[in-house]
């Protein structure tokens, strides 16, 4: 039987023959409607040849793939008992098509009972287009069965040759590195019991040259929140393939008899159009998933403007400056808890330190919704300090060994020990009933380098889902030393991603860049920083700095009380601007223009139905020629025509070189209409202003008949 799943503009073949496990024949590109005699033919027009040296019949890539089939590359299971490793035959035993919530489901049954093990394969095809594939692996035997890898593992063509994936470090986050491997296994592994700094995020193969709007490519990403892998491989002996998956410690999964182990979804997405169209694809399906959102509150955070140094009046002046220019949510950050004067103690005493607040924080609690604002407060319940009530009472609460190297001078709170987890279930539910905080910037400051890594993650995802459950109007924000977990598995129960401890305009405009593959801007944090950089020490103008933190979930990071007013008056403009555009910055799609230039960008969102945008024009560092290449402004509809407008974010025009501007560019400026049809903007584009390095100049582009 043959199976054909078809969902924005793509084809999903699956292959079904018999006992044998299913196999995929295609996924990419829409092959329309198909009838069962010509899905037939594509079987056997696709059905390999029998090379010399090989084995005698046909080599076929199953949805599990063994040695057992002659597969010898990367193994979807390997497993074994007491007595060594198994060899796995699967047989399909049912196989059923159905549809949930939207999607195409393809759910196939296999088991060996010689080897006496049962896999559940679902497949799932979204409205989007996305892909989303895990395994259940079934203990049927009488002994336990060790787990060594169960990876979903999808073909891609020969012509996917080039790769993509990210790393970084901390406030450095997901810088993009690309190859061109030959034969062999490219794999990402992380082992820091979150994601990390260095993680590969979202892995692409794509035709050669693939660029922001252009090639084809494939991408896979691992919707898990600990120790993950993800890989690509070329062989000269079978079909290219990418896969990934948990990561596991030897002898981390034991499944007793009768026990049963699902994997995460492994979300896979195919593009004709570049990375842009894996983005729309990913943006469109986590926006149907999450539903919509209520307009996200500009934020101030109160970390760079007081550390550890909190007092009611330095923090009420905050508030009354952060109520006068605009702010929506005031963050409490670090420090607040009993004892936490710096960064070396405290951690899991989660109760309001009454030498700081001698009332509880309900006099802040009052000053800031007096001023119409939510309060938010910083927690990192994963951990616990060595200096702490908690690990003097509770030493066996706390992960590895008692030895154990600390990072941060804290430890890992072993969150899968009941009583460590409901202390601090039980002590978050404390604070949330007592104070109207309506977010939690949820932290989390180091590796585990411990094993656990499993259980831990899946303890949090238990408390987050028993947090949100019963505080539905709560929204949590996922930050780990910044960015270091960002991933599809948590962003189901949190709704804010601090992408970077960087507020760094010009590091954040390339962590925002690549962060924005997986995730629609509204779900990540863009803070206004000082002008001296906290991390970087670099500095930078106000203008830069605003129109950087404007294309995301925007905040101030910083002490506005020891702002000039020109300052404050800059800020509340801009404040002013988000409010009115961030309708569509959080709803529209997500464009970046092909710039070949590294020094330069173009980037924005255009409205779902084409009728504005807000673009941004950036120069990074100086251009490569002296008169750079036209900006050009992609995903406008072609046949309507768009006023061009000056975004006023308060700081003026951005600086520029040289004697006289572009005419589009000093009309705009001076308010006179610059009126052009969509197709010339795309295709033709603007004559860039020659901005200076570091500068962002922010247009509005509105149809004529919008």
């Amino acid at each position: 039987m043959i199976h054909h799943l078809r969902a924005g503009g793509v084809s999903l073949v699956v292959d079904a023959p018999g006992t044998q496990v299913p196999s995929v024949l295609h996924w990419g590109a829409d092959l329309g409607p198909l009838p069962a005699d010509a899905l037939d033919a594509l079987a056997g027009a696709v059905l390999p040849a029998v090379p010399p040296s090989s084995i005698d019949v046909p080599l076929r890539l199953s949805l599990v793939p063994t040695l057992a089939e002659g597969w010898s590359g990367q193994p979807g299971l390997a497993v074994h008992r007491a007595a060594g490793p198994l060899d796995v035959a699967l047989a399909t035993t049912a196989v059923e098509v159905r549809d949930d919530d939207g999607d195409q489901v393809l759910d196939v049954r296999t088991a060996d009972p010689a080897a006496a093990v049962a896999v559940r394969t679902e497949v799932r095809l979204a409205p989007e287009g996305v892909l989303t594939v895990r395994h259940t692996l079934a203990n049927t035997g009488d002994g336990p069965l060790h787990v060594q890898t169960l990876d979903v593992v999808l073909p891609v063509p020969d012509r996917a040759r080039e790769l993509a994936d990210h790393t970084g470090l901390w406030s450095h986050e997901r810088r993009q590195q690309r190859l061109l491997p030959g034969h062999g296994v490219w794999l990402r592994e992380g082992r820091h019991g979150r994601p990390g700094h260095d993680d590969a995020y979202l892995l692409v193969a794509g035709t050669p040259g693939f660029g922001t709007r252009t090639g084809e490519v494939w991408s896979v990403h691992c919707a898990w929140s600990g120790d993950r892998r993800l890989w690509s491989e070329r062989s000269p002996l079978g079909p290219s393939a990418l896969g990934g998956g948990e990561l596991w410690a030897p002898g981390e999964t034991t499944l007793a008899p009768g026990e049963d182990l699902t994997t995460p979804w492994l979300v896979a997405t195919w593009s004709g159009d570049g990375l842009d169209g894996l983005s729309d694809r990913l943006h469109a399906r986590h926006r149907r998933r999450r539903g919509p959102l209520r307009p996200r509150p500009l934020v101030l955070n109160t970390w760079e403007a007081v550390y550890f140094d909190h007092d009611l009046p330095t923090l009420s002046r905050l508030v009354d400056v952060a109520a006068r220019v605009g702010v929506e949510r005031f963050v409490l950050d670090d420090g607040w808890f009993r004892g936490r004067r710096d960064d070396r103690t405290s951690l899991g005493d989660w109760t309001v330190d009454p030498d700081v607040w001698p009332d509880g924080l309900h006099p802040l609690a009052q000053r800031v919704t007096a001023a119409g604002m939510e309060l938010g407060l910083w927690v990192e319940p994963e951990m616990v300090s060595a200096d702490s009530d908690l690990a003097r009472a509770h030493p066996d609460w706390v992960l590895g060994r008692p030895a154990a190297l600390e990072w941060r001078h804290q430890r890992v709170l072993d969150l899968a020990h009941p009583g460590a987890w409901a202390h601090v279930h039980d002590a978050l539910v404390a604070l949330l009933e007592e104070y109207p905080v309506r977010f939690l910037k949820w932290d989390h400051n180091r590796d585990l380098l411990a094993p656990g890594a499993h259980a831990q993650t899946a303890a949090l995802y238990r408390m987050l889902d028993a947090l949100r459950a019963r505080f539905p109007d709560v929204e949590i924000e996922s930050c780990a030393s910044g960015g270091g977990r960002v991933d599809l598995g948590v962003a189901e129960r949190v709704d804010r991603f601090w992408a970077s401890d960087t507020n760094d305009p010009l590091e954040r405009q390339e962590i925002h860049r690549w962060s924005t593959l997986l995730l629609p801007p509204e779900h990540l944090g863009a803070h206004l920083g000082d002008a001296r950089a906290h991390t970087t020490g670099r500095t930078s103008d106000l203008g830069f700095r605003l129109a950087t933190s404007l294309f995301g979930h925007a905040g101030i990071e910083g002490d506005l009380t020891r702002s000039e007013p020109a300052e404050l008056a800059a800020v509340t403009v801009w404040a002013q601007a988000y409010r009115r555009l961030r309708g569509l910055l959080h709803t529209g799609t997500v464009v970046r223009a092909e710039v070949p230039d590294p020094a330069l960008a173009v980037h924005g969102v255009v409205a779902a139905d084409r009728s504005e945008a807000v673009v941004a024009l950036v120069a990074l560092a100086a251009p490569q020629a002296a008169l750079p290449a036209p900006a050009r402004v992609p995903g406008l509809d072609p046949a309507r025509s768009y006023r061009v407008t000056h975004v006023d974010l308060g700081a003026g025009a951005p600086l520029t070189v040289g004697d006289a501007p572009p005419a589009w560019w000093a009309d705009v400026l001076a308010g006179r209409d610059v009126v052009l049809p969509g197709r010339v903007l795309e295709q033709t584009g603007l004559a860039r202003p020659l901005l200076a390095p570091q500068q962002a100049a922010v247009l509005h582009l509105t149809a004529l008949d919008a």
